[in-house]
């Protein structure tokens, strides 16, 4: 990986291009998604880059990794942040001062934390779904997604669902993007709100998540090359 960011336009553009063609074979309008760069362990100077390139939306993992990048960035005009790591409820005002969305909403817990944290407003939020019933990562399972959803609505303003799939290859991850898509689709009928969002795809399978409905992906290694 060269140093720097001179690879990262190159990069970027590879991954619009992606996007856009696999909207098309989706009959979906590439301007209806959403790259959401996950810059987990990167550098400053690698996530200026791709602001610089056009990227406008970063995805960070950790409150305090954060929060130290964003000092170091100083203020990019425009750019908007998620986050998209396991919130630990004692960093959720950092985080309400931080995110312009959560994605990872998880427990009645979390959400009461950002309502306290974020006084003036809600939070927006995602609810996240752990799709496969893994122990080794968070998220609601989805027969509990509705209950979970009708106990934050009023405390958030709940955008929709993200999801992390198993770990297989991209075509395996496709039941579990239409089953996440199937569940929004349910819940919104349900609940009366829009759930207009669905995060869900990253550098190995986000073609596939367009397919079947993403409105965000979740792209890292694509764009960044190799964590360091």
């Amino acid at each position: 990986m060269r140093s720097g960011g001179c690879d990262i336009p190159a990069r970027l553009d590879e991954v619009r291009a992606r996007i856009a063609a696999a909207a098309h074979r989706a009959k979906r309008d590439p301007a209806s998604i959403r790259l959401l760069l996950a810059s987990k362990t990167q550098p400053p100077e690698r996530i200026r880059a791709a602001y610089d390139a056009g990227a406008r939306e970063f995805g960070e993992n950790y409150v305090q990794e954060a929060a130290s990048k964003r000092q170091a960035l100083g203020v990019l005009e425009g750019s908007h942040w998620h986050l998209i790591g396991h919130l630990q409820t004692n960093k959720a005002k950092l985080a309400a001062e931080l995110f312009e969305v959560i994605q990872t909403v998880d427990s009645e817990r979390v959400a009461t934390a950002l309502m306290r944290a974020h006084p003036s407003g809600r939070v927006r939020a995602l609810i996240e779904v752990n799709s496969g019933g893994e122990s080794s990562k968070s998220g609601v399972a989805p027969a509990d997604a509705l209950r979970l959803l009708d106990s934050v609505r009023d405390q958030l303003a709940v955008l929709g669902l993200m999801t992390v799939p198993p770990v297989a290859d991209a075509r395996g991850a496709r039941r579990y993007f239409a089953q996440l898509r199937e569940l929004r689709d349910r819940l919104a009928g349900s609940s009366g709100l829009a759930l207009s969002e669905l995060s869900m795809g990253m550098t190995d399978d986000f073609e596939i998540a367009i397919e079947e409905g993403a409105t965000m992906v979740r792209v890292g290694r694509a764009v960044f090359g190799e964590r360091r």
